[in-house]
């Protein structure tokens, strides 16, 4: 995986796989699923603390479209199997676990030294949401339009710090897991000032960013709400402004 550009190979791979999908889709009813990571490392109950970034990704307004008849949700339910299985894919692709899928959203985190080849869980996940962005601007949305449906926009918080990732649940029933600590619900909270198609990004995930990123990201004058403990500083976001040109 190239984390600094889309390459044309990637692209490409990414074309196909969603034409397939469409295809498949088309011929069936099928509800979104939910991604289970694998979790045979963790025994219910136990966890493990980890630096990661955590990503949170949020449809607009799409809880305000038509639902009410057979064919409406039929219709949504087609959207969401085309959407969030490439989208799943993309995270996973970045060395990312997608944690739950929220219904119109979905949860991941990248742990540093992640990924192939391996690197920081910051900068996997910056890359990964422009990779998100791109495929959903110039593949998904126009395979909808060919399709009569309105184009789908959403927004994503990302920040960085340590997580707890645990599972819970009870065994033979439910259970899965979990990311838990402020960083997470920082991230979840971003998305209260994220307007649709824009990325923010915490304070901490800025110094885990290439240099030559440093030129995309604006800070973000809403009051976020989140202050250092020890100094009662604001904890700041930032828009990231960046996005990839295109396949290279």
């Amino acid at each position: 995986m190239d984390y600094e550009r889309l390459t044309r190979a990637y692209w490409d791979s990414q074309v196909k796989r969603v034409v397939k999908d469409l295809a498949k889709i088309a011929g069936q009813t099928a509800a979104a699923g939910r991604v289970v990571p694998e979790e045979e490392d963790l025994a219910i109950g136990q966890g493990r603390r980890l630096n990661m970034a955590v990503l949170f990704l949020d449809l607009s307004g799409f809880s305000a479209r038509p639902a009410e008849t057979a064919e409406e949700q039929e219709l949504l339910l087609r959207v969401f199997n085309l959407f969030f299985t490439e989208m799943i894919r993309i995270v996973e692709e970045y060395g990312g676990t997608v944690e739950k899928n929220t219904g119109d959203g979905l949860m991941a985190y990248f742990e540093d030294g992640g990924g192939t080849p391996p690197e920081s869980g910051a900068k996997r996940a910056v890359a990964c949401s422009l990779t998100l962005m791109h495929t959903t601007q110039n593949l998904i949305n126009p395979i909808l339009q060919g399709s009569g449906v309105e184009d789908l926009h959403f927004r994503i918080g990302i920040d960085y710090g340590p997580v707890t990732v645990a599972q819970i649940g009870a065994r033979q029933r439910f259970h899965g897991l979990v990311a838990i600590g402020t960083t997470a619900n920082i991230a979840s909270k971003m998305l209260d000032v994220a307007n649709p198609d824009a990325i923010v990004i915490g304070e901490a995930v800025l110094p885990r960013l290439p240099n030559a990123w440093s030129q995309w990201w604006r800070l973000d004058k809403a009051i976020t709400g989140w202050t250092y403990l020890a100094t009662g500083v604001l904890y700041s976001f930032y828009r990231y402004d960046g996005r990839w040109t295109g396949p290279q």
